[in-house]
C-alpha cells in the first residue's frame, strides 16, 4: 500500500489531482476516442515500468487505446466482487485471478455474515470469475504486476464496486502503485477511492450524473469476442485492423501525431487518403479540441473527396487551463504555422496545397496565419469563425477565403460581413438558412461540410494532382 500520512492526505492529494482535469464538459465518440482522450491525461506515466488493465468488457477498448498511445502492455484484469447477500452492491470483498482473495472484515461484521453466507457467495463468484479467464485469455498467461504501477481503466464509473475490488486484486498480485483512470465519473469518487487509489484521473464530472452512457454517443455493449480481439492485437504490437474485403484502398496514414510547435509539443490527427489532391489543417475554436465531433464529420466528408487533414490541439492541456491562451490569436496562430512547417517536411504532404479550416476563434488564428509570409495557404474556410480577431492581419490574407455564417448568427454574421470588407483577396461570405453559431440544427453542419469541401476542391486541387487522384 501506498503511504498517507492519514486519510485526510490520501483524499487531499487526490480531489487536487482530479480537480485540475475537471475543465469544461468533454463528450466522448465511443469507447475508442475516450481512451484516445484519457491517454493525453496519463502522458506522465510514459517511459514508467507501468501495466495497463483493461476491466472487461467495456473497459478493454478505452484502455487499448492508453496502452497504444503509451507504449505500454495491455493486460485484462478479471475480477469479482463479492457482495453482501441481502445487499449485492455492498462488497464485503473481492476476488481475482491466481487465487487473489480480498476480504473486508469489517463489512463482514457489520453484515453479520456467516461463514456458510461467504462460502456460498465466493463459490458463485469464482465460477464466474473462471468462466472469464478461460473466456479472455484462451490459455496465455498474465502480465505481472509485481513492484510495477496499474493503470486500471474503465469506461467509467458508476457505483464503484467493480473498480474498488480491481484496486484490491491489483494490490494484492503486487503492484506497488495504484492509479484508477476512466473518462467519465460522479463528484465524488475520489472521496470513495480513498484508500483503494493511490492516483485518480477522471476527465468528465456532469453536474448531474446519471450513469456512464450519458458520457458517450456511442455506448453499445462490447462483445466478448471484440475484448479477445483487442488483446490479441495488443499482443502482436497493437497492429491496425485490415478490412476482410481489401476493396477499398487503406489510407497511406491514419495515426495520432504529435508535432513540435515553438516550445510546445502539440497532439493531432493525421488521415492521408489514397492520392490525396491536398490537405487542410483544422483549427478548432475555444473550448473545443481535435476530437471536435464537428470537426470530425467535416474532416471525414474531405477525406472521402481525395483531402488529407490535419486535427490537432492548438493548446496543450496545460496550457488551456490558462484561459488567456485560449484567446492568444498570436500563439494560435504561430502553432499554425509551425505545424504547417512540419507538414512541408513530411514526405507524404510536403508537395500538397495547404488549407486552413477554422471554426470560431480557430478562424482568427487560421487567417492571421494564412497572412504570414512564412507558409503558403492555398485556401481558407470558416464555420462561424470570428475573422475579425485577426485584426490588422487581415489585410495581408490573399489566400482565397470562404466565410460560412449561420443565419441566425446576427452578430457573428455582421463580423464575417466587416472582416471580407477588409480581405485583399478573394472572399465570400455564405449564410447557411436556419443555422445558429454552433450549426447543431439538422442538415446545417452536412451543408457546411459540403460547401468546404466544394471550396478546398476549387482553390486546392493542382491540375497535377487532379489527374493523379
Amino acid at each position: 500500500m501506498a503511504k498517507f500520512k492519514d486519510r485526510d492526505d490520501v483524499q487531499g492529494r487526490l480531489t487536487r489531482r482530479l480537480a485540475s482535469l475537471r475543465g469544461g464538459m468533454r463528450v466522448f465518440d465511443d469507447r475508442a476516442d475516450a481512451g484516445r482522450q484519457l491517454a493525453e491525461h496519463l502522458e506522465s506515466l510514459r517511459g514508467q515500468d507501468i501495466v495497463v488493465l483493461g476491466l472487461p468488457r467495456g473497459g478493454v477498448p478505452v484502455a487499448f487505446e492508453v496502452a497504444k498511445a503509451l507504449g505500454a502492455p495491455l493486460d485484462v484484469l478479471v475480477v469479482r466482487k463479492l457482495g453482501v447477500p441481502f445487499q449485492p452492491e455492498l462488497a464485503f470483498g473481492a476476488i481475482g485471478e491466481r487465487g487473489v482473495r480480498v476480504i473486508n472484515e469489517s463489512v463482514v461484521r457489520q453484515a453479520d455474515l456467516s461463514e456458510d453466507e461467504i462460502a456460498a457467495v465466493e463459490a458463485k463468484q469464482r465460477a464466474e470469475l473462471a468462466r472469464r479467464v478461460e473466456r479472455f485469455r484462451r490459455g496465455r498467461g498474465h502480465i505481472s504486476l509485481a513492484k510495477r504501477t496499474a493503470v486500471i481503466v474503465d469506461d467509467g464509473v458508476a457505483t464503484g464496486a467493480t473498480a474498488k475490488a480491481a484496486c484490491q486484486v491489483a494490490r494484492a498480485l503486487g503492484a506497488s502503485r495504484v492509479v484508477l483512470a476512466v473518462p467519465i465519473c460522479a463528484d465524488d469518487t475520489v472521496a470513495r477511492f480513498g484508500g483503494y487509489a493511490d492516483e485518480v484521473i477522471c476527465l468528465h464530472l456532469p453536474d448531474f450524473y446519471f450513469g456512464v452512457g450519458q458520457g458517450y454517443r456511442d455506448f453499445a455493449q462490447t462483445s466478448d469476442d471484440e475484448v479477445v480481439a483487442l488483446l490479441d492485437r495488443a499482443r502482436e504490437g497493437f497492429r491496425e485492423e485490415v478490412s476482410a474485403s481489401g476493396a477499398d484502398d487503406p489510407p497511406l496514414r491514419d495515426e495520432e501525431v504529435r508535432v513540435v510547435a515553438g516550445s510546445a509539443v502539440v497532439a493531432g490527427h493525421l488521415m492521408i487518403p489514397e492520392h490525396p489532391v491536398g490537405i487542410v489543417v483544422f483549427a478548432h475554436g475555444s473550448g473545443s479540441s481535435r476530437h471536435s465531433p464537428r470537426n470530425r464529420y467535416v474532416a471525414d466528408v474531405l477525406n472521402q473527396a481525395g483531402l488529407a487533414t490535419l486535427l490537432f490541439d492548438l493548446l496543450t492541456p496545460d496550457e488551456e487551463r490558462n484561459r488567456a491562451n485560449v484567446f492568444d490569436i498570436g500563439l494560435l496562430a504561430r502553432r499554425l504555422v509551425d505545424v504547417s512547417g512540419w507538414l512541408a517536411g513530411q514526405p507524404d504532404t510536403a508537395a500538397l496545397p495547404v488549407g486552413y479550416f477554422g471554426a470560431s476563434t480557430g478562424a482568427g488564428a487560421a487567417l492571421a496565419a494564412a497572412a504570414d509570409p512564412g507558409v503558403k495557404v492555398a485556401a481558407v474556410v470558416s464555420r462561424g469563425g470570428r475573422p475579425d480577431l485577426a485584426g490588422e492581419s487581415l489585410a495581408k490574407v490573399r489566400a482565397p477565403t470562404l466565410l460560412i455564417v449561420g443565419g441566425r448568427d446576427d452578430l457573428v454574421l455582421e463580423l464575417n460581413r466587416r472582416a471580407r470588407a477588409m480581405m485583399p483577396g478573394e472572399s465570400k461570405v455564405i449564410v447557411v438558412p436556419g443555422a445558429t453559431h454552433l450549426f447543431e440544427e439538422p442538415g446545417t453542419l452536412e451543408q457546411v461540410a459540403e460547401l468546404a469541401r466544394d471550396w478546398f476542391i476549387d482553390h486546392l486541387s493542382t491540375p497535377g494532382a487532379a489527374k493523379s487522384a
